[in-house]
């Protein structure tokens, strides 16, 4: 099926309302020309009938009626467009002025005192017809008077004719006009259509100018422009996250290729195998936990991790982990402290591999003699745990990015272990979101803290 352009659509629209606007000014002008010429029409007649109704009553006798003839042929035979009939009561013309007019019986002896309209021939006609009593007889005589209004309906049937030409050709105008407009409006979707054509992968910088768009485009420029800076960056994270990957996998791979590489140059006896085999299975672990680290968040980004619907309480959960990870901070001398309770609805496993990472994450940065402080509150509005721990302030351009994949705020790679991919925190995130909760962090004065909230369980 054949798509008409906007620009196309534009211009009929344009054209249509142009079009409808002097159809109905036309029709409008006729009516209210028509109407005026009625009423011109209708007092002329008027004013003739009166005259002439003083003229007869000023008989005495019908016998007299030819000394009346001079008067009435001055009033009503000096009007060339007049025709006057006077008939006596057995319809007989007592005057005829100009001539006499074959009129149609029914409207010759019509009561009405409304204009009637008669055509004869090529020539229309309006009148008026009255019974005039005069004071010699108590037979009235019928007075037709007949306006000649053929000029009226050839200036009617001229302009008709020429508006309706005037139209066709107003329209085409019309359309000409709207479709320059339309074309000249439409040019920043233009500019937007070349901009989206333009973009590549090399490209995601571009923008275009709002400075010279329309009101009524801004918002649609405005939101191609956030929508461009989305792409951007979720470009650079995908580039940065392929570039970490590789980084990750390389360490183990190197490691692996060199121990075996050292071990095959020569022969060795089998607790030399044995090692490197310990050796090389410790680098298999890593890599395969972090491909299933990887997998997970896929599976998280494509919305394909479903939680499930339990009571877990929150206080319990981080007991468990104190006690799981007590020798660690004892060696250290690290205190872990737990105030409040809060009960939320989820998975306990997810639940519990969330705070897992957080709580190894706050024992990795926080010194020696220190402590870690768990806080849980709950309210009608739902509940929140917050873990805190000193330790080296996070400076402000890592707070937003500690979430994303891989990402470290040592350029060099050095924070952590070797254990450490950088993927706990993406972790983290992405079971707090499965459960319709969020999670940020705050650094200040050599505190850090992680607050996560959860929404209200559902009874």
């Amino acid at each position: 099926m054949m798509r008409i352009s906007l620009t196309a659509r534009l211009s009929l629209l344009f054209m249509l309302a142009v079009t409808a606007v002097l159809v109905l000014a036309g029709l409008s002008f006729n009516h209210l020309s028509q109407h005026h010429f009625l009423q011109l029409d209708r007092q002329t007649l008027a004013e003739k009938l009166s005259a002439t109704r003083n003229i007869l009553g000023q008989l005495d006798d019908l016998q007299q009626f030819d000394r009346l003839r001079p008067q009435l042929r001055a009033l009503l035979g000096a009007h060339r467009d007049i025709t006057a009939l006077i008939l006596d009561t057995a319809g007989q013309p007592l005057f005829a002025e100009p001539g006499q007019l074959p009129v149609p019986a029914a409207l010759a002896n019509s009561t009405s005192t409304e204009v009637w309209q008669w055509q004869h021939h090529d020539h229309y006609f309006r009148g008026l017809s009255a019974a005039v009593t005069v004071p010699a007889d108590n037979a009235p005589l019928r007075v037709i008077l007949l306006l000649d209004s053929t000029p009226h309906m050839h200036f009617f049937s001229a302009v008709q004719r020429w508006f309706w030409m005037a139209l066709v050709l107003s329209a085409l105008f019309s359309a000409g006009l709207g479709w320059l407009v339309a074309r000249r409006g439409l040019l920043p979707l233009r500019q937007v259509t070349a901009v989206a054509a333009s973009i590549s992968a090399a490209s995601l910088q571009e923008r275009i100018p709002l400075a010279a768009v329309p009101l009524e485009l801004q918002q649609l420029a405005a939101s191609f422009n956030a929508m461009l800076a989305r792409l951007d960056d979720a470009f650079m994270r995908l580039s940065n996250f392929s570039a970490d990957i590789a980084h990750e996998l390389r360490t183990p791979l190197s490691n692996l290729m060199t121990q075996t590489e050292v071990v095959l140059a020569q022969p060795r006896d089998s607790e030399a195998y044995q090692e490197t085999l310990y050796a090389n299975l410790d680098d298999c672990k890593r890599m395969a936990r972090m491909i299933d680290d990887m997998l997970f968040l896929a599976k998280a980004d494509n919305g394909l991790i479903v939680p499930e619907q339990q009571p877990v309480a929150l206080d319990v959960e981080v007991e468990k982990l104190f006690e799981y990870y007590r020798l660690l901070a004892d060696e250290r001398g690290i205190r872990l402290q737990l105030r409040g309770h809060a009960v939320v609805r989820g998975d306990v496993l997810m639940l519990h591999r969330a705070l897992s990472n957080l709580l190894s994450n706050a024992l990795r940065y926080t010194p020696a003699g220190a402590s870690i402080q768990v806080e849980l509150e709950q309210n009608a509005n739902g509940s929140e745990l917050r873990l805190s721990n000193p330790g080296p302030t996070i400076a402000g351009e890592h707070l937003e990015r500690l979430f994303d994949r891989f990402y470290r705020a040592d350029p060099a790679r050095r924070e952590g272990s070797p254990h450490n991919a950088g993927l706990g925190l993406a972790i983290t995130r992405s079971i707090i979101h499965a459960h319709q909760g969020q999670i940020h962090c705050t650094s200040v004065a050599g505190k850090t803290t992680f607050c996560v909230q959860f929404p209200a369980a559902a009874q």
